[in-house]
């Protein structure tokens, strides 16, 4: 397993030694169940924002609530260690809950970026409340057109249909 990956219980000592050390930490999460060039570019663009991206992937049972039957695709351990390996990635932590709630008070971030499919009215007010208490920016990034999950499954889906044997 990558060391980029840490776990939850782990994550709030790690990033105040990040803070300590003068690093601004960018924080972000989400399901990120089949890995597609939206996400790289969204990630990417949140790195940018600041020193150190740690990037919260939801948890097995938690996609599974979000996204119904089906998903996720793949394990937790198997996304984290696919974000682990992106550059644009530096620290990886799965929490199981539905709302980002315990990452983001682990964490703390300067910045906290979610794809500009959300607005700042449409953020969970529990996860706002612990972003206000921090002092952290919010910065939506602009939602990547054309790529997502859920699009892709059903392309696969609709492609695998129409095949003949």
């Amino acid at each position: 397993m990558s060391a980029k990956i840490v776990e939850l219980d782990e994550l709030s000592s790690r990033c105040e030694k990040l803070r300590s050390s003068g690093q601004k930490i960018v924080a972000t999460n989400g399901c990120f169940d089949l890995l597609h060039i939206g996400h790289v570019r969204y990630l990417q663009s949140a790195r940018a924002l600041g020193d150190v991206l740690i990037v919260g992937v939801n948890g097995d049972h938690s996609v599974h609530e979000l996204k119904g039957a089906g998903r996720p695709l793949m394990t937790q351990r198997d996304r984290a260690e696919i974000l682990a390996a992106l550059e644009s990635v530096d620290l990886v932590t799965v929490f199981p809950e539905v709302r980002a709630t315990r990452f983001l008070s682990a964490v703390r971030p300067a910045v906290y970026a979610k794809g500009g499919d959300y607005t700042a009215e449409t953020l969970d007010q529990e996860e706002g409340r612990v972003l206000k208490d921090a002092g952290t920016a919010i910065r939506l990034i602009p939602f990547e057109k054309g790529y997502s999950t859920s699009g892709l499954i059903q392309q696969i889906c609709t492609s695998r249909s129409g095949q003949t044997k």
